[in-house]
């Protein structure tokens, strides 16, 4: 999908969080993002930084909210040499950026959770996929991330 055909996302995205917060009032919001990867391998780097932004800022936005925090997934050590993906460091960098520039963002390490055993039962080892304990350790990260940084905003 291009960049420009995402916005079905976006709107199906929007119509949950509207469904599942109906009448609540939130104390906090936070965005937690895993994305990247395709679009190193397509080279859409140069659009990704701020594509990324404009989603940021439409979500505080539609959400009412300029208090959101951001915890970002940096694409792990898969192709640091960029041979498959060509863009791979680049977009590892701008995740990193994005999130370390956010008030209220953060990133999460990925570069270890990509060996061990898959969903499969295969050993692997620098992968594109994290292996099981690997996505397991992902959502541990992101949730500590993210209390984080509603804590840090309590204060």
């Amino acid at each position: 999908m291009k960049p420009e055909e995402s916005g079905d996302l976006y709107d199906r995205l929007m119509a949950k969080v509207k469904k599942a917060t109906e009448g609540q009032k939130l104390a906090s919001v936070t965005f937690i993002w895993m994305q990247g990867e395709r679009d190193a391998r397509l080279q859409w780097s140069s659009l990704y930084e701020a594509g990324f932004k404009s989603l940021l800022q439409q979500l505080e936005t539609d959400l009412g909210r300029k208090d959101l925090n951001v915890v970002i997934g940096r694409l792990s050590d898969f192709d640091n040499d960029n041979r498959s993906y060509k863009d791979w460091s680049k977009m590892r960098a701008i995740l990193q950026k994005i999130a370390e520039e956010h008030p209220r963002g953060d990133w999460v390490n990925t570069d270890d959770l990509n060996d061990g055993i898959n969903r499969k039962g295969e050993k692997i080892s620098n992968d594109l996929h994290y292996s099981v304990e690997g996505y397991k350790l992902l959502g541990e990260r992101f949730a500590a991330k993210a209390i984080a940084l509603v804590r840090r905003a309590e204060t």
